[in-house]
């Protein structure tokens, strides 16, 4: 079995299909290559959750139990798409599920979005997560930004802006990441959302956050509050939502508290226009009103605001995987329950897809369970009706990627490089620093041979 994505929808997928239950319904021991074009596993738990979050980070020691797991084997620093196709799995796997997830920001179709200083969430969590494929330097330009969206993303985005670099010090950042946040002059940090306070898709654990950073203060402005018949029904159907807007609520009427930053939520405010000649200069919004139903509508009252920089965070969206249909519009490769589609919306043989890629970036990381599960349990259903794969032997997939020139990391070179990153901030008191560096990372997992 091969499963492209080290990410948790990819491990999932992978402890499921080791599960004893899976073993007894398929009658035949099962073997999983887990694939990533990173060196490293974990996907959006290593490069997508905030530095500042070590309680989210701690899903790792989940996963590190399912990929040492002796049926499993992973394979780092292998790019599906140039150094395999569809056609190289299928000859090695009897099944191939495809866990790539989502790493594109979605567009934001609004004048001035393409000015320098307007940036893709997406790309800032990857760069002050020190992902390899992102530049080491980040312009943190003006004293004002603004972010455009209502998830965690951006509440995420917002926090790492107002904070001070010296509490992210104990964490496991570069220091080109905390030489930009340290020299960054941010002190007014907007956050615009353009539904209703009770709409809002943080959850309260992250917004409380927001509360508890030395230095900032969180402004509401009472004039953003709106509750309509839609609004109530859902805070009395949702707990998530009730306490969202009671915190909201109690932050709008205390008194201010003079801190040297603030964090501005605003609500019913709609992102219009991107302000600036040659670079960002501000941020116009439309005040929106509650349509009663949930929805909203202009007001034609516009708003100007004086930022520096805006960052969207209005959703992500998967990239084309390499000899498989794709949805451009949602970002996902058609499927039906996992079982990935042809241009015909045909199941294709041995092919399917769990996690982001499948439904999109919707829900917490936990929320992939339940995708990897009903992917897992239709590839099941489905193995009698498999083609067997020409080459199953373990080695011989690695005979293709030496053939290749494929410098593959390991299980044992990524627990040599977790020693090294944990050794390089065992000096400064930290649990670790990152290497951030591809190459770095791929000699040190590979340094028990040559790379």
């Amino acid at each position: 079995m091969g499963i492209v994505g080290s990410g948790p929808a990819g491990i999932y997928a992978a402890d499921l299909l080791t599960k004893d239950e899976t073993l007894a319904a398929c009658a035949t021991p099962v073997s999983i290559d887990v694939i990533d074009r990173l060196p490293t596993p974990y996907g959006l738990v290593r490069y997508g959750v905030a530095p500042d979050h070590p309680r989210i980070k701690q899903i790792q020691q989940a996963l590190h139990k399912v990929l040492d797991k002796p049926e499993v084997r992973f394979l780092g620093n292998v790019d599906y798409g140039s150094d395999l196709k569809l056609e190289d799995m299928r000859r090695h796997y009897d099944a191939v599920v495809f866990a790539t997830g989502s790493d594109r920001d979605r567009p934001l179709d609004i004048p001035g979005a393409d000015l320098p200083g307007c940036h893709g969430a997406a790309d800032f969590v990857s760069w002050y997560d020190s992902h390899p494929d992102v530049a080491p330097e980040w312009p943190v330009d003006g004293t004002g930004a603004a972010v455009i969206g209502a998830g965690n993303v951006a509440v995420d985005v917002a926090r790492i802006l107002a904070k001070d670099a010296e509490d992210l010090h104990d964490t496991d950042i570069t220091d080109n990441v905390h030489r930009s946040l340290a020299a960054k002059r941010v002190t007014d940090v907007h956050v615009f959302a353009r539904r209703g306070i009770a709409q809002a898709k943080f959850t309260p654990m992250e917004l409380r956050e927001l509360d508890k950073q030395p230095g900032v203060e969180v402004v509401v402005d009472p004039e953003d509050f709106d509750l309509c018949e839609a609004s109530m029904a859902a805070i009395e159907e949702s707990n998530q939502v009730k306490t969202n807007v009671k915190i909201l609520q109690n932050w709008a009427i205390r008194d201010p508290r003079g801190e040297p930053r603030r964090l501005h939520l605003h609500f019913l405010h709609r992102p219009a226009e991107v302000l600036g000649e040659k670079r960002v200069r501000g941020l116009r919004t439309e005040r929106m009103e509650l349509t009663g139903d949930g929805g909203v509508r202009g007001t034609g009252e516009f708003v100007d605001h004086e930022v520096q920089a805006v960052y969207r965070a209005v959703g992500y969206l998967g990239s084309p995987v390499a000899d498989l249909a794709f949805d451009q519009e949602r970002g996902v490769i058609p499927n039906d329950g996992g079982r990935v589609l042809d241009l015909d919306e045909r199941p294709v043989p041995g092919v399917y897809a769990t996690g982001w890629i499948k439904r999109g970036p919707v829900g917490l990381i936990g929320h992939t369970k339940g995708d990897a599960l009903e992917t897992v349990t239709n590839l099941v259903a489905d193995r009698a009706d498999l083609a067997p794969a020409a080459e199953p032997e373990p080695e011989a997939f690695l005979r293709l990627l030496d053939e290749r020139g494929v410098a593959y990391t390991g299980w044992e070179g990524w627990q040599r490089l977790e020693a090294h990153e944990e050794s390089l901030g065992l000096p400064h008191g930290r649990k670790r620093i990152k290497v951030r560096e591809r190459a770095e990372m791929t000699r040190i997992a590979r340094s028990d041979r040559s790379a």
